[in-house]
């Protein structure tokens, strides 16, 4: 991802079929996604991606690399109008960019318990699910159930 990225990644973010399953479901301004743009810019363990289908943008993918450096937390979103099986195309491309460019040994995911499409869309890709936070996301009216999931390097070799 790049400056140039930065008011279409965000059209997509704000999006209401987006944000409805985020942490944070706010309208996101022009400022502070500037700002956190630059913050992970000067972070070295911050991956953001634009996913692009026939040199089109279709997605944007985050990595963020714990302390330890072979485990990763990974979100992701598709641009709303994206055509049915972008996710797909989306999640083989980073994973396969996780595991062999950023030698990866785990990543972990998280869905909100009501966001069903995600959860299945984690299990497509080969994720296990390990957890369950229960009511661990109070959304501003109520507490929301929070899926945790893992997938390692040795488990998508697998389904490579």
């Amino acid at each position: 991802m790049a400056e140039p990225d930065l008011a279409l990644v965000r059209s997509w973010r704000n999006h209401e079929s987006v944000r409805r399953y985020m942490y944070t479901q706010h309208e996101i301004g022009e400022k502070e996604h500037r700002d956190w743009f630059a913050r992970c810019e000067l972070d070295p363990l911050r991956h953001l991606l634009v996913y692009d289908v026939d040199d089109q943008p279709r997605g944007f993918v985050h990595f963020t690399v714990q302390g330890a450096g072979r485990v990763a937390d990974w979100g992701f979103y598709i641009a709303p109008e994206a055509p049915r099986g972008t996710g797909t195309g989306l999640g083989r491309r980073a994973l396969e960019f996780a595991f062999q460019r950023l030698q990866l040994h785990k990543i972990c995911g998280q869905a909100l318990g009501f966001n069903q499409r995600s959860i299945d869309f984690h299990r497509k890709m080969g994720f296990c699910q390990e957890g369950v936070l229960r009511d661990q996301h109070f959304d501003g009216q109520q507490f929301h159930d929070v899926i945790c999931f893992g997938l390692l390097d040795s488990e998508w070799q697998v389904r490579g």
